[in-house]
């Protein structure tokens, strides 16, 4: 077993603290990997305090792992010390399923085993998180991660790099298509970055005006507001797609008249309510509302090469470990452009 430092909830109540737990050994076919960095999703924020339910303590959140791998398996072929590595939202699936077999691990019928806040393929051992200082993964469910970007700005692409990625490949935006982003933070501004780089026409939906700046700097051609009832308006009938990243309540109705004929509205965020949706704004156009959730590794393998290629990463802000309680307040309050990374070697003094 492998002694591991980390930060734990122990309810859905009580802040984040100090915990120490065991690792199991490394076995033939795992990887143990040294955690550097690890980013702070929103999800961490909702599964500590049991906003999904069912949440498991105590909890060690992270799913935006990078690391170094310490040491392998006699089995594992893929992989040498010293090698750079990431972990993303789950660390094993059923492997016999068909959205397994296609390589969409994230759809396993049988349901994945969560990097944390779930169990392993046993149904019985707890799975830990990213806030820890190591961590074992099966050689199949790890990323290799490339060493022209920073760290710190790739370990949000676990996560929110992905979330944006798989579904802009899944409908093929490229040159000729015009998107829009509706909410600009974690995930948003990555499907921003992501869009433009891919050659898409990009516009930002925002409700704030301060915002467009940013917006135009991280790659959107266009900023509308939301509020403003004659862009609104002048932007029906535009959009082949908008990437709906918002998870607070809100009508999809008014958004969904932006779409052109056969648009697609693609939601990632999940609002607490469900949203009625009235038939006729989807007939009249043949439009479309879908949901995607992350990706499987081949595809996020390929997410990590893509953005090392074209040097994209995440916009952070480095925090030490001891701060993670005051950087969830400030994600609440949309206080952060546009990711928290931990730096896990705070974890480790």
């Amino acid at each position: 077993m492998i002694e591991t430092k980390a930060y734990a909830a122990q309810s859905a109540t009580t802040p984040l603290g100090p915990w120490n737990f065991q690792r199991r050994a490394v076995g033939p076919h795992d990887v143990q990997i040294e955690i550097l960095y690890c980013g702070v999703c929103h999800s961490d924020i909702h599964q500590v305090k049991d906003e999904w339910g069912g949440s498991i303590y105590p909890m060690v959140p992270g799913h935006e792992i990078v690391g170094r791998i310490v040491k392998t398996g006699e089995h594992v072929t893929r992989f040498k010390v010293g090698d750079l590595a990431g972990i993303g939202c789950f660390v094993d699936s059923c492997r016999e399923c068909d959205p397994c077999v296609a390589g969409e691990e994230q759809y396993c019928h049988k349901g994945n085993a969560s990097t944390y806040n779930g169990t392993e393929m046993d149904r019985q051992t707890p799975t830990y998180g990213g806030y820890s200082t190591e961590i074992v993964v099966d050689e199949k469910y790890t990323l290799k991660v490339s060493d022209k970007l920073p760290l710190e700005g790739v370990a949000p692409l676990l996560c929110a790099g992905i979330t944006t990625y798989s579904p802009l490949r899944h409908w093929k935006v490229g040159p000729g298509h015009k998107v829009a982003v509706l909410g600009l933070g974690g995930l948003g501004h990555m499907a921003v970055k992501l869009a433009a780089s891919l050659g898409a026409e990009v516009t930002m939906l925002s409700t704030s005006p301060s915002k467009e700046a940013d917006a135009k700097r991280l790659g959107a051609h266009h900023f509308a507001l939301i509020k403003d009832k004659e862009q609104m308006k002048q932007l029906r009938n535009t959009f082949d797609f908008i990437i709906n990243t918002v998870s607070a309540p809100h009508d999809y109705s008014p958004f969904l008249n932006l779409l052109t004929l056969n648009g697609v509205m693609i939601c990632l965020g999940v609002p607490p309510e469900p949203s009625a949706v009235p038939a006729f704004h989807l007939i009249m156009g043949r439009r479309s509302i879908a949901g995607s959730l992350i990706g499987g590794i081949r595809e996020t393998q390929e997410m990590l090469d893509y953005c090392a290629e074209h040097n994209i990463t995440s916009d952070v802000e480095v925090i030490d470990i001891k701060d993670i309680n005051e950087a969830y307040e400030r994600m609440l309050k949309g206080d952060v452009k546009y990711r928290f990374v931990i730096d896990i070697a705070s974890l480790k003094k």
